[in-house]
């Protein structure tokens, strides 16, 4: 099933929500390399923006992102309402990213 009906609002413009199905989260623990800290340091001493950094979290956050979508569609949903981010620092340098919402089934007006 196609899940792209994902919003960070409590509704979706055209739909009317038939059947909460109940929260839904896709969760991924990251850390950074050696290299990856290296660089990031080097990068920091000249300041700017850190892409080594920026790559990692981007990553992170798509990872957390499909799981999510992969744990509404087991659920049944057609739709993520109310959609967010989250992120913790674990221990130092390891990070968990969750992205969580409400799996909802839509129908079109």
């Amino acid at each position: 099933m196609d899940l792209s009906l994902i919003t960070t609002s409590t509704s979706l413009e055209g739909y009317r929500i038939v059947k909460h199905l109940g929260v839904v989260r896709g969760i991924t623990v990251r850390s950074r390399s050696i290299g990856g800290n290296f660089v990031g340091g080097l990068q920091s001493l000249f300041g700017g923006r850190l892409s080594i950094y920026v790559e990692l979290c981007e990553k992170a956050r798509e990872e957390a992102y499909q799981l999510l979508i992969q744990h509404a569609q087991e659920t049944g949903a057609n739709a993520i309402i109310n959609m967010r981010y989250d992120a913790n620092e674990v221990m130092q340098g390891i990070t968990e990213v969750l992205a969580y919402g409400t799996a909802v089934v839509v129908e079109k007006v």
